[in-house]
């Protein structure tokens, strides 16, 4: 006689649909919750009990009651647990946006601010877990959900292999091995810190589009596992030396090498501080309201570095809005406090601590309005030229500097004249050896003797135009 194939699973109340996954134990289910004129929308975790042993029995409990205790914006919420006499249903909250290997897939490689975004939203979950001394124990993409596809927010989510976990070594295999720990494999005992290992995997994924560890066959995963070799990082696509500093740490194969959980929630590149939240728009509110105070009392340098305070609050405050009005607004004056620190850094750096000759300049600035937007370009030329990208400093130096020569060819003031002909020789001069760097650093620019002879062409029409308003 053959065995009855267990019914699908059937909750009062709820309209099961579409399947979304399954595991060893669980099938997680689309499903509709009629609540009168409104039709709720909820992923059902279905636990077959005769599929449960001993131990996924306990891991069971664990993840109940860690669902339970938890309420985070980056935590999926579990909104119910029942069961029948097949099975055991975990009720949990709908993520339209699928997870975040199906997005890092249909993009192939994420850009860097993206992964900053994201990376703050699981470091956020994971500083409140780590409080409560819970380990998730198998982080990877297809476990962290994407609230919607448009903006999204992610969520931790499977919370079947979590525990809590102290400063003691645990040996129970736990995890996907691409994304495990190489202490759990190769000691096959290990702490709290297999979750920065994971991270550290899943950030790797993010930035360069496949994990470290990636192979065609598990002997080869197991081989890489197991080696001693330090994991190098590809050179492309190029990222910030925090991002690098970050990832170097996050993968030490070495447990005790590994940076700590305080240290990652501290990193720059995490920058918990100015993850997007509620507080942003005030927090930047409050600091550009002092900017502004000390710009009008004529104390620049400081001026420029609460702008530049500021708005390090209000871009994730822009991220964080859902309102385009808002969101707009906001950019708009981003841009403007962005201006206005780069022109006042851009003549501190030029003028040094001499207060007067910055006020002088400034006052330059009324009478001739477009060399605010000299100023400004300068300094993010300076900007682009410290992040190696020299073509667009090049490009930023020389419209600049032909600002500076409109301007000082229709000045009258001898003073005046002469600070803006000393910016110009001066910027001239980087403009000159910028140059020469693109030459010895691409020899793509010697190739394409049209690039090189209009560079040449530009700087020596410049030139040539500075010695002739030095002549005025």
């Amino acid at each position: 006689m053959s065995a009855t194939r267990p019914r699908r699973p059937n909750l009062t109340g709820y309209v099961f649909t579409e399947r979304l996954g399954s595991g060893t134990y669980a099938t997680v289910y689309k499903a509709y919750r009629n609540n009168g004129e409104k039709r709720d929308v909820h992923a059902v975790k279905c636990i077959q009990k005769s599929n449960l042993t001993r131990s996924s029995v306990e891991n069971l409990l664990v993840e109940i009651e860690i669902l339970k205790q938890i309420d985070h914006p980056n935590i999926v919420k579990m909104v119910d647990f029942q069961w029948d006499a097949l099975y055991i249903y975990i009720i949990m909250e709908y993520c339209a946006g699928g997870d975040l290997s199906r997005f890092i897939s249909t993009r192939r490689v994420l850009h860097e601010h993206i992964v900053k975004r994201f990376l703050q939203q699981i470091a956020s979950a994971l500083e409140l877990l780590h409080n409560h001394n819970i380990s998730h124990m198998d982080l990877k993409p297809q476990n962290i959900l994407l609230s919607s596809e448009e903006q999204p927010v992610l969520k931790l989510a499977d919370f079947g292999f979590a525990q809590y976990l102290d400063s003691s070594q645990n040996d129970a295999l736990k995890g996907s091995p691409l994304y495990m720990a190489p202490e759990m494999i190769t000691k096959g005992r290990y702490s709290s810190k297999v979750d920065l290992w994971s991270v550290g995997v899943i950030l790797y994924e993010c930035l360069f589009g496949k994990a470290p560890f990636f192979s065609n066959s598990f002997v080869e995963l197991e081989s890489k596992i197991k080696s001693d070799s330090p994991i190098e990082l590809p050179r492309y696509p190029r990222i910030t030396d925090e991002c690098r500093n970050l990832l170097e740490r996050l993968l030490q194969r070495n447990p005790d090498d590994r940076i700590s959980f305080l240290e990652f929630f501290l990193h720059p590149f995490v920058d918990l501080e100015h993850r997007p939240s509620a507080e942003c728009l005030p927090k930047g509110t409050t600091i550009v309201t002092q900017a502004v105070s000390k710009d009008k009392e004529g104390k620049y340098n400081e001026a420029a570095k609460l702008y530049g305070d500021a708005v390090k609050y209000f871009i994730p405050a822009i991220y964080f809005e859902s309102d385009k009005r808002k969101k707009e607004a906001l950019r708009s004056k981003v841009k403007e406090y962005v201006g206005r620190a780069e022109v006042l850094n851009s003549i501190s750096s030029d003028l040094g601590a001499d207060s007067l000759q910055q006020r002088n300049a400034l006052d330059l600035m009324k009478s001739h309005p477009q060399l605010s937007s000299a100023f400004e370009g300068l300094g993010t030329a300076r900007e682009r030229e410290r992040e190696g990208r020299l073509e667009e400093a090049m490009s930023l130096y020389e419209s600049a500097i032909e600002i500076l020569m409109t301007a000082s060819s229709k000045e009258n003031d001898p003073n005046s004249k002469r600070y803006l002909l000393k910016q110009i020789e001066s910027h001239l001069k980087r403009a000159e050896n910028l140059r020469e760097n693109l030459k010895e650093c691409s020899g793509n620019l010697t190739r394409d003797g049209a690039s090189s002879s209009a560079a040449d062409s530009q700087l020596a029409s410049n030139q040539d135009k500075s010695q002739r308003c030095s002549m005025q």
